[in-house]
């Protein structure tokens, strides 16, 4: 199959170490650059993508973020779509009755009320630094510019987090995709869009979903890898991206994406 398309995720996927890609992937990426288009599908924020696709030296190419709810190119909207206003608000009351903090993200924005160690990591691991405010000025200050969500993260403890995801799916499972990343965090984002609906919105009149390598970890890549050509899971994937994986490559520690490329992407 002539693949005209690489897609891949970041964080556990593409980036060898938790904040980069290593040389080896830099390589890889411009030996087959000129072939493939190489897009960069992630649920970060631009800020945190763009410096990695300088790094490959793909800046000519646009990039998918917040897993599909904010698509652009250089500095151009290709495609938003938002959590709104009014569901945030109900989102931030409920999580502050059971002391959960709020990070919300809109385009380039990026705030939280207090520091704390996650902030800290996702700083350190994201290049991107935040603005702190109270989580309801920022709410009021969206409310008043028309704006809304990308992205909401929830960051709490074990418990607070086991006690608010099911009364958020109760209230939202309808409308927003709630994702938890891990015991302490849950992610938000708007139900109408996936990192597969951006890669459709992304291909030409001559290209196909069969044309398209995709790289992925976690469940939030499933539908991407099933539904693309060639769907790829790194080998720290979880076990249900394994199974309907058509492949699966070394961990993302071990440069997985580049060895895959350097074996069987041959230009």
């Amino acid at each position: 199959m002539d693949y005209k398309i690489l897609c891949s995720d970041l964080d556990g996927t593409l980036l060898t170490y938790k904040d980069n890609v290593s040389d080896f992937t830099i390589s890889e990426i411009n030996r087959i650059k000129e072939h493939l288009r190489i897009i960069l599908v992630s649920a970060r924020m631009p800020q945190s993508m763009t410096y990695i696709q300088k790094n490959l030296g793909i800046e000519n190419e646009p990039i998918i973020c917040y897993n599909g709810a904010l698509v652009l190119h250089g500095a151009e909207e290709l495609f938003s779509t938002y959590i709104n206003m009014e569901q945030i608000t109900s989102i931030y009351d409920m999580a502050d009755k059971v002391g959960i903090e709020l990070g919300l993200y809109s385009n380039r924005e990026w705030y939280v009320q207090t520091d704390s160690e996650r902030v800290q990591k996702e700083i350190k691991y994201t290049k991107t630094l935040p603005l702190y405010r109270n989580t309801g000025e920022t709410i009021a200050d969206w409310t008043k510019r028309k704006m809304g969500a990308h992205k909401i993260m929830l960051m709490g403890n074990k418990e607070n987090t086991d006690s608010l995801l099911p009364l958020l799916q109760n209230k939202f499972s309808e409308t927003l995709n709630l994702y938890r990343s891990n015991d302490t965090l849950i992610e938000i984002a708007p139900k109408t869009v996936s990192k597969l609906t951006a890669i459709k919105l992304l291909l030409q009149e001559h290209e196909s979903l069969n044309e398209v390598i995709a790289f992925g970890d976690n469940y939030n890549d499933m539908e991407m890898l099933q539904n693309v050509g060639l769907g790829i899971a790194v080998g720290n994937a979880r076990e249900e991206v394994k199974q309907i994986a058509k492949a699966i490559t070394l961990e993302n520690t071990k440069d997985g994406v580049a060895q895959f490329l350097k074996n069987h992407i041959l230009i």
